[in-house]
C-alpha cells in the first residue's frame, strides 16, 4: 500500500498541469470534493493553485447515500452535487474548477450548467498521486489527440476488427469527435488526468456487430484483466447478449442484470487511446484502492468502448463499463488509424 501524503514533487506536477490549463494569477479557482474524496488530491490542488496566484476556495459536499443495490464504480458520474443550485452557482461563477469528486463530473448531469459561463473543469481521477505523476498531460499528445478528434468528426463510419473476432461498425454521421490529452485551457473546456484519448458519443442506433473482449483486455469497472474471452453482441447500440464460459462473463452478466436498467447495456462512447506514458500493464502494480484504472483508458493504441450514459443519444445510467482492448484495428472510412493496437500515421 502506497502512502498518501503531500510530496513536493507532486505539488510541482499539479503546478505544471494547471499551468497547461492556463491558470493565471488572480483567477478564481474552485476545488470540488466530497466527504469520500481522496484528501491528498484536494490538498495538492490547493497548494498548486496558490503557487500559481489563483484565488482559491473549496466546495466540499457530503457523499450521497447509495441509491442502487449494487456497488457503483468508475462511472465518471458524480452524484454529489444532487442538482443543488447554490453549489452550481458557486462553481459556475469561478473561472477554473478542479474536480476531486470520487467518480468525477465527466458524465454528470450538472456538467453543462457548470461550464455555461465559461468555467474550465479539470477532473482529477481518484488515483494515488504516483499514477498522476507518471501520466501527465502534454501539449504534443494534445495536438495529436485533437487531430484524431477532427478525423472522427469528418468521417462517416468507423470499423473495428481483431484477430480475436471483433467486427464492429459505428455510423458517425453527424457525430462530434473529441480529442484530448487532459488539458482544460479554453473557456467551457473539460480536461481529465490521466488522459489522452480520441472518442465520440454515437447517436441512436449507430453501433452494431460483435465485440470480443480477449484475454488481457480490461474491465475497468471491476479493475480486472480478462482471463477468458467474453463476446458482446451489439444491435442498434444495445448489448443483446453476453457470451462466454469463464468467470469474467459470469461476473459481467450478473452485474449488468442487477441494475434492471436497459440503458446500462447501451453504448456510451467509442474511441482509442493516445497517451504513450500510459501503460497497459500498470493495473497489476497497484492495490485496487490506489487506482481508478483511468490510465488504462488512455494507453496508446487501445480501442476503448464503454456502456452507460450517452448524452448525445439522450440516455443516462449510473452503470458504466469501460473496456480498453488491445490488438484491435480501427478504421475511419477505410483509413486505418490504429493497426493491431498500434497508432498509425500522424497519430503515432
Amino acid at each position: 500500500m502506497l502512502i498518501e501524503r503531500i510530496e513536493g514533487k507532486w505539488v510541482a506536477d499539479f503546478v505544471e498541469v494547471f499551468g497547461l490549463c492556463r491558470v493565471k494569477p488572480g483567477e478564481v479557482a474552485a476545488i470540488l470534493s466530497e466527504s469520500q474524496s481522496r484528501p491528498v488530491l484536494a490538498e495538492l490542488a490547493e497548494l498548486a493553485l496558490i503557487q500559481l496566484g489563483a484565488k482559491v476556495f473549496h466546495v466540499r459536499l457530503v457523499t450521497p447515500r447509495l441509491k442502487e443495490a449494487v456497488p457503483v464504480r468508475s462511472t465518471g458520474t458524480s452524484l454529489a452535487i444532487e442538482g443543488l443550485d447554490p453549489v452550481i452557482q458557486a462553481l459556475s461563477s469561478s473561472q477554473f474548477i478542479v474536480d476531486c469528486t470520487v467518480e468525477g463530473l465527466l458524465h454528470s448531469v450538472e456538467r453543462a450548467a457548470l461550464v455555461a459561463k465559461g468555467a474550465r473543469i479539470m477532473m482529477i481521477s481518484n488515483e494515488h498521486p504516483e499514477i498522476l505523476e507518471r501520466v501527465k498531460p502534454s501539449l504534443l499528445v494534445q495536438e495529436k489527440a485533437q487531430a484524431g478528434g477532427r478525423m472522427i468528426t469528418e468521417a462517416k463510419s468507423m470499423r473495428v476488427t481483431s484477430a480475436a473476432g471483433t467486427d464492429l461498425t459505428v455510423n458517425l454521421d453527424g457525430v462530434q469527435g473529441r480529442g484530448s490529452a487532459g488539458i482544460a485551457d479554453q473557456p467551457g473546456s473539460f480536461g481529465y488526468w490521466p488522459a489522452g484519448m480520441c472518442i465520440c458519443y454515437p447517436s441512436n442506433g449507430s453501433v452494431n456487430g460483435k465485440l470480443v473482449l480477449d484475454r488481457g483486455d480490461v474491465n475497468l469497472t471491476f479493475k480486472r484483466y480478462l482471463e477468458s474471452p467474453v463476446t458482446l453482441r451489439i444491435e442498434d447500440d444495445f448489448v443483446t447478449a453476453i457470451e462466454g464460459e469463464g468467470l469474467d462473463a459470469e461476473l459481467m452478466r450478473s452485474y449488468y442484470e442487477s441494475w434492471q436498467d436497459r440503458n446500462a447495456y447501451a453504448i456510451s462512447h467509442v474511441g482509442w487511446g493516445m497517451a504513450p506514458a500510459a501503460r497497459w500493464d500498470s493495473l497489476a502494480m497497484y492495490d485496487k484502492r490506489d487506482t481508478n484504472g483511468t490510465e488504462l483508458r488512455a494507453f496508446a493504441g487501445n480501442f476503448l468502448i464503454s456502456t452507460g450514459a450517452n448524452p448525445a443519444a439522450g440516455r443516462f445510467s449510473a452503470c458504466h463499463f469501460d473496456f480498453p482492448m488491445r490488438n484491435c484495428t480501427v478504421s475511419l472510412d477505410g483509413q486505418v488509424v490504429v493497426r493491431e493496437g498500434v497508432l498509425q500515421g500522424g497519430l503515432a
